[in-house]
């Protein structure tokens, strides 16, 4: 069984666009898509900078377009199950036919810029620890006033909080973390400093029309499979403000049986805790075109239909 899974924001580097937009008809799409949501996603996935796409209301759009193009690229195929972290839940539900590419990318473009918006209410932002055990660490970040706003499994917990919570982090860092490594991110995403981002969200939502997922589309929230397109939906709008349970999605990945997992463009950091969390289950990152052919021998493998 094969589970595709989409990278969060973090995961985008200068220049990673530009091998994909050679495919066939790749450039037409992401031209489509950057007038459908005001945002030149050719610009900013070739010849930005790593400041310019840092940007949190550019991130967001720019990864789930990379997303969508890169899974498009492996061919029509129908995974077991799918699940994004953070913003990549977004993708996720477009693989899963809840929401078409466009309505993705215009969810995803309102909640970008909401949560820019958000974040500039105060100075804040994310860092990754390294090393410890997340029954110390947790009570430390919390003792510093810390959300642990990923929990990615295989030991890995990001913080999330004000600049001066994450310095004192840096300073007192929990029993066995070896050391603490500031996110490219621009705020304290998936705590309570996002809260005015889900009104904004939430009133984006209401003008869609979600459909019925038409394959296991498995929560960051809490791991659970969601049955209906509007709770998943319903999902995507609250799980701004509450933090990402990635290693409750790697348990359920092992309950339903997955044997094969694939991370879309830019892949990387999913299949780098699936490695640590599910040593059976065989992983690939696709990080260019050039990784496409293990993909789709993967795919033909792996893949009940």
């Amino acid at each position: 069984m094969l589970v595709l899974v989409a990278p969060g924001q973090g995961a985008q580097t200068p220049g990673f666009l530009t091998p994909w937009l050679d495919l066939p008809g790749a450039a037409d799409r992401v031209a489509a898509w950057s007038d459908a949501i005001g945002l030149d996603l050719a610009h900013y996935g070739t010849q930005a900078d790593a400041d310019a796409i840092r940007d949190t209301a550019v991130a967001q759009p720019l990864l789930v377009a990379a997303g969508l193009l890169s899974a498009t690229a492996l061919g029509d195929f129908v995974p077991g199950a799918v699940a994004g972290h953070s913003v990549g839940e977004i993708t996720a539900a477009a693989f899963a036919g809840v929401l078409d590419d466009t309505a993705a990318l215009r969810l995803v473009r309102r909640r970008g810029l909401a949560m820019a918006e958000a974040a500039a209410l105060t100075p804040t932002g994310m860092s990754a620890l390294l090393g410890g055990d997340p029954t110390t660490s947790v009570p430390h970040l919390e003792k510093l006033g810390l959300t642990p706003a990923n929990v990615n499994g295989a030991g890995q917990i990001v913080a999330a909080g004000t600049l001066e919570q994450l310095a004192a982090l840096e300073a007192d860092k929990p029993e066995g973390v070896r050391r603490v490594v500031a996110l490219k991110v621009a705020g304290a995403f998936h705590t309570h400093h996002m809260a005015p981002a889900v009104d904004a969200l939430a009133e984006a939502a209401e003008a869609l029309t979600p459909a019925q997922p038409r394959v296991t589309y498995v929560s960051n929230r809490d791991g659970q499979t969601v049955e209906t397109g509007g709770e998943v939906l319903q999902r995507l709008v609250g799980q701004v403000a509450n933090p990402v349970r990635w290693d409750l999605c790697m348990e359920t990945f092992e309950k339903l049986g997955a044997t094969a997992l694939i991370e879309v463009c830019p892949g990387g950091t999913l299949t780098g805790l699936a490695k640590r969390a599910l040593p059976g289950v065989t992983t690939l990152a696709l990080k260019t075109p050039d990784d496409l052919d293990a993909a789709r021998a993967l795919i033909a493998e792996h893949s009940a239909r």
